[in-house]
């Protein structure tokens, strides 16, 4: 009996944000998709109908997801890991082609998006294989078998045309970082990504010269006596080959509309007639995405009064867009309170992820912590035009199925293993 209450010990500030976010989504995703008088709520015609039952199931899954044992996600971590490989091989064959990505699988009247469930996989398996360690990444063989547990699922994902859940990926090194691995990688992380705006931005030899006169410069100032040049050189040396590479592979590898993505985000394009025809098209989401935001003001236009929302001017706003809806109908305080939820999720499983007995807990808490944060980052950062758009989906908030079971997966694993932390000691 003991037991039995020690295992309903869930955590229900978790639980209740999960709740807030799924309904105050639902809100929004039945303001933009609903077409004149709303008279029956579970329309199956219309995306708030489909989301409702999907969120029905969802509270089913919770059920079974809470009901099973919590060692059960350490003791076939691996297992569920290979079904997860085995179902994104699977799409090379059965997969159905949306938009251009090979992502879904045809299941009667719907859709079924196995790269929203590779990220519970994932990290399970992240999870298992650091606490079998019974240590920390200090050692390049361990980090190297981790980062391939990682690299497979992302290299399936990317070779299906999905870049945007491709780039979900490299949350995990948050949670590798949080597990001993050197600040090196961090360093060279921030330092790829600065090399890679400055080459496509600046060109490949004023990224060079710039190189040079900072790595040069900081041998010359900290340099000891008899210290060899040999290192800054070859460090200089890699970031001119990688430049190089990253121009290479935008021009020849990159392509045309992720290269014109690119191209409005940095501002690259000198051509005003085609830069005009580019906004027409491309920019013309993030437009619209942005006018509804900013028509919004403080408190908003109303439930359901959002012109440009009910006016349709953001094409499927229902899914990633469905950040703008909140900006007009609920104004900047209801895009602040969203952003508040998403910290305030992001924080608590945190906070519960440190108070973990097992490592194996700790990791996972990481993991989910770090998924759901670059989520959210990636995309309230494109619809307010601050990154290239990414077609990624806002977690709890934005329609699919798909989705909103696997971030439920996702979260609530946790949950039920942090409800048997108590049984760890």
């Amino acid at each position: 009996m003991h037991r039995e209450n020690i295992g309903l010990r869930f955590d229900w500030i978790t639980i209740i944000l999960f709740l807030i976010l799924v309904g105050f989504g639902w809100l929004n995703i039945m303001s933009a998709s609903h077409m004149g008088d709303i008279t029956n709520y579970f329309d199956m015609d219309q995306p708030y109908g489909k989301q409702l039952m999907f969120i029905m199931m969802t509270l089913v899954l919770i059920v079974i997801i809470l009901s099973i044992e919590a060692k059960f996600y350490e003791r076939f971590a691996s297992v569920i890991y290979l079904v997860s490989l085995i179902s994104l091989a699977g799409l090379f064959v059965f997969g159905k082609n949306v938009n251009g990505a090979t992502s879904w699988y045809g299941i009667g009247g719907m859709t079924l998006q196995p790269s929203e469930f590779a990220k519970f996989a994932t990290s399970l398996a992240v999870a298992k294989h650091i606490s079998d360690l019974q240590t920390n990444l200090k050692f390049l063989k361990d980090q190297l078998k981790t980062i391939a547990i990682i690299f497979i699922p992302a290299l399936l994902i990317l070779l299906q045309n999905d870049a945007g859940s491709t780039i979900v990926y490299a949350s995990f090194f948050f949670v590798f970082y949080r597990e001993g691995i050197q600040q090196i990688y961090l360093i060279i992380g921030v330092i790829i990504m600065l090399l890679s705006v400055l080459s496509l931005k600046f060109g490949v030899l004023p990224t060079s010269l710039f190189s040079a006169l900072i790595i040069l410069g900081l041998y010359f100032y900290k340099r000891k006596k008899q210290a060899s040049i040999l290192m800054p050189l070859t460090i200089l040396a890699l970031c001119i080959g990688f430049s190089f590479a990253v121009r290479n592979f935008y021009d020849h590898v990159l392509k045309p509309h992720q290269k014109d993505r690119i191209s409005l985000w940095l501002r690259l394009e000198k051509d005003p007639d085609k830069l005009e025809q580019m906004k027409r098209t491309i920019l013309y989401n993030l437009n619209e995405s942005e006018k509804a935001i900013s028509s919004g003001g403080l408190t908003g236009k109303g439930y359901l009064q959002g012109t440009r929302t009910t006016g349709k001017f953001v094409p499927e706003q229902h899914t990633d867009y469905i950040f703008s809806t909140v900006g007009e109908e609920w104004g900047f305080a209801g895009t602040t309170m969203v952003v508040v939820l998403f910290v305030a999720l992001i924080l608590r499983i945190l906070y519960l992820a440190e108070s973990q007995k097992s490592q194996f807990s700790r990791v996972y808490g990481y993991c989910v912590a770090s998924i759901l944060f670059v989520h959210f980052t990636i995309n309230t950062g494109m619809v307010m035009g601050l990154i290239p758009t990414v077609g990624i989906p806002l977690p709890f908030f934005s329609y699919g199925g798909s989705g909103l079971w696997g971030f439920t997966i996702l979260l609530f694993i946790f949950i039920k293993l942090d409800s048997n932390k108590i049984n760890e000691w």
